[in-house]
């Protein structure tokens, strides 16, 4: 259980780490505007717009991931094909985020696909 929870805050905390790259590409862009962040982020162009794009995929990825985990916990499926897929969908994301940061974009669209199969896999695994 105690991996299931470090691995929602973990997934929560990601879209937070994902913001680094982000205001380090907006600093280089005449300095981090923080009275009209989004019309700054708006002109982001090569690794700034990969970074806001890879920020905004993160909050999208804790959709699916959290209400998998709290019903794993809920329905009490803790058991290790659970905590595994929990594990891959954290090392998936970060995985993301890097390859996102690189532009690789095959290898970034197939963790990001890993991650997500990941979170239906555990709710998969909590019906009875």
């Amino acid at each position: 259980m105690t991996i299931l929870i470090i691995c929602l805050f973990l997934a929560l905390l990601l879209p937070l780490l994902a913001k680094g790259p982000v205001a380090y590409a907006m600093a280089k862009l005449g300095g981090y505007n923080n009275s009209h962040p989004r019309e700054q982020q708006s002109k982001l162009t090569g690794f700034g717009a990969r970074a806001l794009a890879a920020h905004q995929n993160a909050f999208e990825s804790v959709i699916l991931f959290a209400p998998a985990i709290i019903l794993a916990l809920v329905t009490g499926n803790t058991h290790q094909t659970v905590l595994v897929l929990a594990i891959v969908h954290i090392i998936s994301r970060v995985l993301y985020n890097i390859f996102y940061l690189l532009n690789i974009g095959l290898l970034r669209s197939i963790v990001w696909g890993i991650a997500t199969l990941c979170s239906f896999a555990i709710v998969y695994q909590c019906i009875p």
